[in-house]
């Protein structure tokens, strides 16, 4: 999909353009807090529930995902200090599977993963703001996609500007949903030390017989209020004293989001019982509403700060895979230019916007989060797997954050497993997913491997990414070696 070559301004002479090192280790902790604490701790954490029967098992599940997310945060933090160049697990997937891999995963994350969940996290956000102004009515269906619309744009044009702007942008949702737990939280405490200790009494036993199926399922639900912690080696480039800042971030978010997680779930767990949470779609506004009264519309506000943080973080990583793989020729070419005032790079982040804002108007939205689960899973076990595969090939690479080697490969079988469990759970999704990823691959070998393209495309190309460098003021960035 590589243009051919464009002309560039003479900006581009006159002084070098590129990504810029401008984080530290509190926005990119905050980075990390931001896009994995998303919707799911606030609205969903039932489905654990739904799945173990019991308190106890619940938690149980808690904890286990925070360490095996851990483990894998940590396997990216090797990769991403090995590599200096910005892109994620693209970069370690073309540098381990070879160029097809790394092309499926830019594919899939570009025309579904991503802005399926961005619509879905615009949409809920949405409906959290307006509700609270309709208390006796339905909210209208056009209100919540125009304000989700809104949002969306908001977020983008902020990533497109400026990187300060966003990482600040991302330090202020993650306090605004870190106060929303820690009010949870300390309510909690206060009920629990108070005597409300009901629900823990027989923390393992249920109303219905558990299965051992339904563990894996479980484990899925909860793996999915864990998810995003993989966008930390997306951005390498532009992070200060990277072989310090990924490691130590790494360990601090999720440390962070491991413990606030967990014992927001003691604290729904001790004003609500079981069969509330089960019978609640949003278990933070059953839980106020119990606790707060009228007050309830405070974390009406913190899901959609939330809910808008995790896009913020989302749009910055994802920009940066598309960005690598535009360097990497295999996208158009136009993706891997940077802005010449912002050092962005806008037009890999303004890609992904028609898409999403297409999704907003789709009543499957949630199908397609499904459909690409197994996707998702298997790319992020592949992608682990590279550990031992570089360790064994190249053993005299510089490493300046290195993992134990067992902290890799458990997590890969760990992914493997839910990939494995997904296809006997859930075939006809995966099997839509699996679909809609090797649809990918006649592109991969028109726009990619096909060299030899006719003189009028290749010109239509060069002419088309001209119009858009001199419509967004961009020019290609210089490209940084390992």
């Amino acid at each position: 999909m590589s243009g051919g070559n464009s002309t560039t301004s003479s900006t581009s002479d006159r002084e070098g353009v590129a990504l810029v090192r401008q984080i530290r280790i509190i926005p990119f902790s905050s980075l990390i807090i931001g896009t994995v604490i998303g919707s799911g701790i606030f609205i969903s954490p039932k489905g654990i529930l739904e799945y173990t029967h019991t308190v106890g098992l619940s938690m149980v599940i808690w904890v286990v995902c925070g360490l095996i997310s851990t483990l894998g945060a940590l396997s990216y933090g090797e990769l991403g200090t090995t590599f200096s160049k910005t892109g994620g697990d693209f970069i370690f997937l073309l540098e381990s599977f070879g160029p097809m891999a790394a092309f499926l995963r830019v594919w899939t994350t570009i025309v579904v993963v991503r802005p399926a969940s961005w619509a879905v996290l615009a949409i809920t956000s949405a409906t959290y703001i307006i509700t609270p102004f309709y208390p006796d009515c339905n909210v209208s269906l056009s209100a919540v996609r125009l304000l989700a619309a809104t949002i969306l744009c908001v977020v983008f044009l902020i990533n497109c500007v400026s990187v300060p702007l966003t990482s600040r942008l991302n330090v202020f949702f993650t306090i605004v949903k870190l106060a929303g737990l820690i009010v949870i939280v300390v309510a909690g405490i206060v009920l629990l030390i108070q005597g409300n200790t009901d629900n823990f009494k027989d923390a393992f036993k249920g109303n219905e017989e558990f299965k051992w199926i339904e563990l894996s399922l479980a484990f899925y639900s909860g793996l999915f209020a864990f998810s995003g912690w993989h966008i930390a080696a997306s951005i390498t480039e532009e992070v200060i004293n990277p072989s310090r800042t990924i490691p130590v971030s790494t360990v601090i978010a999720m440390t962070v989001i491991t413990s606030v997680y967990i014992m927001a779930n003691i604290a729904y767990f001790t004003v609500l019982s079981p069969a509330e949470i089960l019978a609640s779609d949003a278990v933070a506004l059953s839980f106020g509403q119990k606790v707060f009264g009228d007050w309830a519309w405070i974390l009406s506000i913190v899901v959609a700060g939330s809910c808008i943080g995790a896009i913020n973080g989302g749009v910055l990583s994802s920009s940066r895979m598309n960005f690598a793989a535009s360097r990497e020729g295999q996208l158009p070419k136009l993706l891997s230019m940077i802005h010449i005032n912002f050092k962005t790079p806008m037009p890999s982040a303004v890609i992904m916007l028609p898409l999403t804002l297409l999704l907003l108007v789709s009543d499957n939205v949630y199908s397609l989060i499904n459909y690409m689960s197994f996707t998702f899973w298997l790319f992020i076990g592949l992608t682990t797997a590279s550990i031992p595969y570089f360790r064994m090939k190249y053993p005299d690479w510089e490493r300046p954050f290195k993992v134990n080697l067992a902290v890799p490969i458990i997590f890969t079988c760990f992914a493997l497993f839910v990939v494995a469990v997904s296809l006997y759970s859930a075939p006809k999704d995966c099997g839509i997913g699996l679909a809609i990823t090797v649809a990918g691959i006649p592109l991969y070998f028109i726009g990619v491997r096909w060299t030899e393209k006719p003189v009028w495309f290749e010109d239509g190309m060069d002419n088309f990414t001209l119009f858009c460098q001199k419509l967004m003021l961009v020019v290609e960035g210089e490209k940084k070696e390992d």
